[in-house]
């Protein structure tokens, strides 16, 4: 997920942890991690579509902007007209998966019976 400059501190520090963005459809899911510029990542939490109206100046501080005009200019993404309500946790860096570490499929390979089959 994209922030700007000006929120990517907070969210670090765990100050903020929602975002309003309006776009055609939703463009992040629950459970998925996305890179935050600067270093780390946050984890979505959860998502949920709403109306502009139901933005409130309390939830336009809480995703780090002085009021909802302010937190409108920056949530327009392209030509989207619906609104969600996305939260997340900052989960600071996490290190790579190496190829090594990743867990393998345990079934058998192509073609072959598992032994006593015949």
């Amino acid at each position: 997920m994209m922030f700007t400059k000006k929120l990517r501190e907070p969210i670090r520090r765990g100050e903020i942890t929602t975002s309003i963005r309006i776009w055609q459809s939703p463009r992040v899911k629950v459970g998925n991690a996305y890179a935050v510029i600067g270093g780390g990542q946050v984890r979505v939490t959860g998502i949920k579509e709403i109306g502009i109206g139901d933005i409130t100046p309390k939830m336009a501080r809480d995703s780090g902007f002085d009021g909802v005009i302010d937190l409108l200019k920056t949530a327009k993404h392209g030509r989207g007209e619906r609104v969600f309500l996305v939260t997340f946790v900052y989960e600071g860096e996490q290190p790579p998966l190496r190829a090594s570490s990743a867990p393998r499929p345990s079934s058998p390979r192509r073609g072959r019976r598992p032994s006593g089959e015949r």
